[in-house]
């Protein structure tokens, strides 16, 4: 299956949707982004990797800000880093993605997910298998190893063509306003999860209410 440009799908995306369907439709279907400490941070981070030597050994190659895509998918992005190991024939017998992070380690799947995503896309591209990836978390100063396990690539999957139906609606979702996650999103001033989170039948009984009010004092008027 071909995609146009328009349906490309960036690498980021997933992790957007995975942490917030609204998030994700405020910066891709609305274009909206805004900046806070933790999204500076996160963008100097990478601007440093993107500036680091490429190290290159005869069986072994670093490539830092590898461009790369998933045309099964139509997905694209750009690796942190991307490691490559070589049979003495010159041939690619292993490859690896670092993706490194501002922070700590978390408990959810948000950046094993984009690591997985790396790794699907460099699969297709090198046609080889690859089992592990790697996180580097700034606060912690050491990697960790993600497991490409066939439950995180369903997952990663699943999360794409999630993206594909939002995106077919065309509709940014309702906020659900917690106060952990909310508080710390970038976007939170635009997104307004407080006052835009009402639940649609509540709109709905207020809506019906007022028309009977209006027709109420109508019949009223009728009635003198």
């Amino acid at each position: 299956m071909s995609f146009s440009l328009d349906d490309l799908i960036p690498i980021s995306a997933l992790q957007h949707v995975l942490f917030c369907e609204r998030q994700y439709a405020l910066i891709h279907l609305e274009q909206l982004w805004a900046e806070n400490q933790f999204t500076a941070e996160g963008k100097v981070l990478h601007e440093r990797v993107d500036a680091e030597h490429h190290e290159s050994r005869r069986l072994f190659r670093q490539e830092y800000g590898m461009a790369i895509r998933f045309l099964e998918k139509g997905l694209i992005g750009k690796c942190d880093l991307v490691e490559l190991w070589f049979s003495g024939d010159g041939k690619v017998k292993r490859v690896s993605p670092v993706e490194f992070k501002r922070g700590r380690q978390k408990a959810d799947d948000v950046d094993r997910v984009q690591v997985c995503a790396q790794a699907l896309c460099l699969e297709e591209m090198f046609d080889i298998t690859i089992e592990t990836g790697q996180l580097y978390y700034l606060q912690e100063h050491r990697r960790s190893d993600v497991v490409l396990d066939e439950e995180i690539r369903r997952k990663t999957l699943a999360l794409i063509d999630r993206i594909r139906a939002i995106g077919e609606t065309g509709r940014t979702p309702s906020a659900d306003y917690e106060s952990k996650k909310c508080d710390r999103c970038s976007l939170i001033d635009s997104c307004m999860p407080k006052h835009t989170g009402i639940d649609s039948r509540s709109v709905d009984h207020f809506i019906q209410s007022q028309l009977r009010s209006v027709k109420n004092a109508y019949a009223d008027n009728e009635t003198e």
